[in-house]
């Protein structure tokens, strides 16, 4: 179950994801944005890569996995 959005804090990170993850991302952006009468899009593609991973760890149950301690890998010094 998702926890309140006030208990949320923005954590800038960099993850891993594949091109095509990226192209998918773009693609429905762009499809979902204003087109301006230029023919550009009006829309920060970075701010739907973060709401689009955000939403889902909110789904996935992410708290739940990272509070699992077999997740992690033992940190080397």
């Amino acid at each position: 179950m998702p926890d309140n959005t006030s208990d949320k804090i923005l954590v800038n990170v960099n993850v891993e994801i594949t091109a095509s993850a990226l192209q998918a991302i773009v693609a429905n952006a762009k499809h979902l944005a204003p087109k301006n009468p230029n023919g550009t899009y009006h829309i920060d593609t970075a701010d739907q890569v973060s709401a689009i991973i955000s939403r889902f760890l909110d789904q996935k149950g992410f708290e739940s996995f990272a509070r699992d301690i077999a997740n992690y890998r033992p940190v080397s010094s």
